[in-house]
């Protein structure tokens, strides 16, 4: 809203003494912006590691094996990220949190970023002094429940116990869903993700509110998974994304420009498979996602093949996707690209 005041000094000038086009001075050549201290950035340089919060085991999205290697869509972003900051995808710590334990896990400075299936919201946003940087997924909560004669819906579980996370979006949901629907829902609360598989399936609660995607995870790890229904409800709005701490400007932007490079990496035909290809196109669009021109690394204080790397290393969002989230039998649906009928879009690299 600057333009009023501007307009009313410069424009009462010029139509006073007549000032012509020509004689007017030319504007100033931009230059970069300076984003202030660095701390978090620089001291993963100094580092040499990113320390990503990860969850204590979500399916599909971060979990370890017996082995204690981590993989998931949550870890391979982290992995994407240390690719390009580091030069090398495996230069990342795990550090698991409970729902309740992230945000003051990142709020303390224990991690560098928190990538953990964590939920957009407003009052997270607005109050908790952190930075969400992009939509990475696109989810929504819904019901894994024991099958029952009749079950077809949520309202079928009137009287149901139901398991929620400590800390999440959840127990709102549910308690949301109950009062709209004039249904009775005994939420069984519980901090610990473990806890919570071990109590569905073992019958001490009826239900699992959690986020669709995970729970078509959950259900995969069921000691019978033909005992277990997803219902068909999606009772919210659960966008993902990867969150930094306030502070470090810079930082955010190169966790954001990661992601969206993913993204318009996958738009592109561009993988991890043909990415050395990519650097002899003649399309300007690779051409600057790449880093053959443009010099947009500088601008994130990062060399000129930042995103070549990330995805030369971990892939696009989409190889990404199949390799973590399609074997859990969950579909791209929305979280297919904008141009395929999706959501999933990122704003142009130029």
């Amino acid at each position: 809203m600057r333009f009023a005041p501007i307009f009313g000094a410069v424009g009462a000038a010029l139509l006073a003494f007549g000032t012509p086009a020509s004689a007017q001075a030319p504007a100033p050549a931009p230059t970069a912006v300076s984003r202030g201290a660095t701390p978090i950035f620089d001291a993963v340089k100094q580092r040499d590691h990113i320390r990503c919060g990860v969850s204590q085991g979500t399916p599909g999205f971060s979990a370890p094996d017996s082995q204690g290697r981590w993989s998931g869509f949550d870890v391979e972003f982290c992995r994407a990220v240390a690719a390009a900051v580091l030069g090398d995808a495996n230069k990342v710590r795990y550090q698991p949190y409970s729902a309740q334990q992230r945000f003051t896990a990142l709020q303390s400075g224990e991690i560098d970023i928190l990538s953990r299936n964590t939920t957009w919201t407003f009052q997270r946003d607005i109050q908790l002094g952190l930075e969400f940087t992009g939509i990475a997924y696109y989810d929504g909560a819904g019901f894994l429940a024991r099958k029952q004669p009749g079950l077809e819906n949520a309202k079928g579980l009137d009287g149901a116990s139901v398991c929620v996370q400590t800390g999440t979006t959840n127990e709102l949901i549910v308690a949301d869903y109950a009062r709209a629907n004039n249904i009775t829902l005994n939420p069984l609360v519980m901090q610990n993700l473990e806890e919570i598989f071990q109590a569905l399936f073992s019958g001490r609660c009826d239900a699992f509110c959690w986020d669709r995607a995970a729970l078509a995870g959950t259900r995969m790890r069921a000691p019978n998974p033909d005992e277990f229904v997803l219902l068909p409800e999606v009772l919210s709005k659960e966008p993902y994304s990867p969150v930094v701490a306030q502070g470090d400007m810079r930082w955010m932007e190169i966790v954001r420009w990661v992601l969206f490079a993913m993204i318009e990496a996958e738009e592109q035909g561009i993988t991890s498979r043909n990415v050395q290809e990519g650097l002899s196109s003649t399309d300007p669009n690779t051409r600057r996602l790449l880093g053959v021109t443009g010099d947009f690394g500088p601008m994130l204080g990062l060399n000129n093949r930042w995103a070549y790397e990330a995805i030369r290393q971990v892939g696009n969002y989409g190889e990404v996707f199949e390799r973590t989230l399609t074997p859990m039998g969950i579909d791209r649906g929305v979280n297919r690209l904008w141009s395929k009928g999706g959501l999933i879009y990122a704003p142009a690299m130029r």
